[in-house]
């Protein structure tokens, strides 16, 4: 049987780490998790000349954005399908 995931781990991972895309990982959508810790190292790299600021800043914002719709559960289910743990 197939392990769920915990939403409130999902969310939470979301709204502090979203920059790194650690809820992504944790999710299972290791492609979109790729492309969001790549969009803050770049950002980190490139930050002395603006750019990087607004990368690392969109990075956040998308995974803010996430984490608040996995814990409000807009998002329901990870890369497998599988339902994940409620809340309460």
């Amino acid at each position: 049987m197939e392990t769920q995931k915990s939403k409130i781990a999902a969310g939470l991972f979301g709204i502090f780490l979203g920059a790194f895309g650690v809820y992504n990982f944790y999710l299972g959508y290791t492609g979109k998790a790729a492309g969001q810790l790549s969009m803050t190292i770049v950002g980190l790299l490139t930050s002395c000349f603006g750019i990087g600021v607004l990368l690392i800043f969109a990075a956040e914002i998308w995974g803010l954005i996430k984490g608040i719709l996995i814990l409000t559960g807009s998002i329901n289910t990870d890369a497998r399908g599988i339902n994940c743990k409620r809340l309460i």
